[in-house]
């Protein structure tokens, strides 16, 4: 364990009730909570979409969405938008705990 798997467990917390994380999804969640440290509440749904592209090439390297976001189908960037959020509430937390 290391100092980003608290991040990483915050973020899941902020997940908005019926999303679906990825099974085995811890190395996302890290590359979420490096999302969180470097971007905060100014992560974007792209922003996601990198890094669970980054994590996705090690796990289904042929996966149809390892595109560029702008080349998704909106219904497809829309399964971004849960988990930036959840990052943006961490970032809130995280905000919050140090005031």
């Amino acid at each position: 364990m290391t100092y980003l798997d608290p991040l990483a467990d915050l973020i899941r917390s902020c997940l908005p009730p019926g999303t679906e994380p990825p099974a085995d999804s811890d190395d996302l969640f890290r590359l979420y909570a490096v999302l969180l440290k470097v971007k905060g509440e100014q992560v974007s749904e792209e922003d996601v979409h990198d890094a669970w592209s980054a994590w996705m090439q090690t796990i289904d390297s042929s996966h149809d969405a390892l595109v560029p976001f702008a080349d998704l189908t909106p219904e497809t960037r829309a399964a971004d938008a849960p988990y930036a959020e959840a990052i943006r509430e961490a970032a809130r937390h995280v905000v919050r705990a140090r005031d």
